[in-house]
């Protein structure tokens, strides 16, 4: 009889434990799903072949951001400009990803149109409205009428706002200086000479970031934020710029700013502790998503994270607005994951 108590005993037992596995699985699970997932790239020639655009919808995104140089045509003829974003819009892969997708974009300098070009690019006008012509903006749409392509959106879920801002770093953009004496591109400007983003889209940006009530801001910026010892374009060319969007977050009280960015044809993370937020700041670069820095050696990077990616390569956000945390992937081809950090926020 004893023997038979004993073995209910451990029977109850077992499927007892066996329960609280199941639920703590189940209860993992619901941790672990992300609310909302961003994809975003950059860096994508229309002439070699688009991959990656299936390995992009296993992760199942909610939106799809181009990072910028969604084609490569540095000319200044638009007929040229033109044709060469059909034979994009005309890529079968591209086609079949978009159609179920909300698509966001900003350019670089190679769909801009001019190498490194900034607001000295003499066809911006004509190359702005076909820009807009390729995701088939509406006429009446204010980014046909403004200058530049800057533009904001935002999502909601679960209560919670996702604020997903793209900026324009190339229509207002002044002059940077050359580098002369090192083997680096460029050289940071004086402190106070330049500007990123001109007059009237500082002004724009500090009206969207004093008027956001969201959980998150994603600033989607074609050029490298935090990272700028390599000497190649980014906001380090024009310091009191970085000056300018830091304080900018910081006195509108702008929640858990992540920065997307491309152009470098490498991925990474970089993240900055600074003085007056509760938050790192990360900037996120993936490029590019047809051809990657296959001669990739090292380069200083103060802020990075983790290691550099230089194969063709995809970004991924995954929040989870329960525990408000921001899961961060690069990933390639097959899906490969090559490098994640995750991020709590308060």
């Amino acid at each position: 009889m004893n023997y038979f108590k004993l073995f209910l005993f451990l029977l109850v037992t077992l499927i007892s434990c066996k329960t609280e596995e199941k639920q703590k699985q189940v209860s993992d699970s619901k941790i672990t799903k992300p609310n909302f997932i961003i994809a975003f790239g950059s860096c994508n020639n229309q002439n070699l072949p688009n991959t990656l655009w299936k390995e992009i919808l296993k992760n199942n995104p909610d939106v799809w951001i181009w990072g910028g140089d969604v084609i490569y045509a540095d000319t200044e003829n638009m007929d040229y400009l033109k044709q060469n974003y059909s034979v994009q819009k005309n890529n079968n892969d591209y086609l079949n990803f978009s159609k179920n997708i909300d698509v966001l974009a900003t350019w670089d300098d190679h769909d801009y149109g001019m190498n490194d070009g900034g607001s000295e690019y003499p066809k911006k006008v004509a190359s702005q409205q076909l820009f807009l012509d390729f995701f088939n903006i509406p006429k009446n749409d204010k980014r046909r009428k403004q200058e530049g392509v800057y533009f904001s959106k935002d999502f909601t879920v679960t209560n919670k706002t996702i604020k997903i801002i793209l900026l324009d770093t190339r229509y207002f953009r002044s002059a940077l200086t050359p580098d002369t004496k090192t083997k680096k591109r460029y050289k940071p400007n004086k402190y106070g000479e330049g500007t990123m983003l001109g007059e009237t889209q500082w002004n724009w940006l500090k009206s969207q970031l004093e008027n956001s009530k969201a959980s998150y801001t994603i600033i989607v910026s074609s050029i490298q934020f935090l990272s700028s010892q390599h000497g190649f374009e980014s906001w380090g060319n024009m310091p009191h710029e970085v000056a300018k969007l830091e304080n900018l977050i910081k006195e509108t009280n702008s929640k858990n700013v992540i920065i997307l960015s491309g152009d470098r044809h490498i991925a990474e993370f970089s993240k900055k502790n600074i003085d007056g937020l509760n938050y790192p700041l990360i900037d996120f670069t993936s490029s590019g998503l047809t051809h990657s820095y296959t001669n990739y050696s090292g380069e200083l990077n103060k802020y990075r994270v983790g290691n550099v990616v230089s194969k063709k390569n995809f970004g991924i956000l995954k929040f989870n607005l329960k525990t408000n945390t921001v899961i961060m992937e690069i990933r390639g081809e097959n899906n490969k994951l090559y490098e994640t950090l995750t991020q709590n926020y308060k």
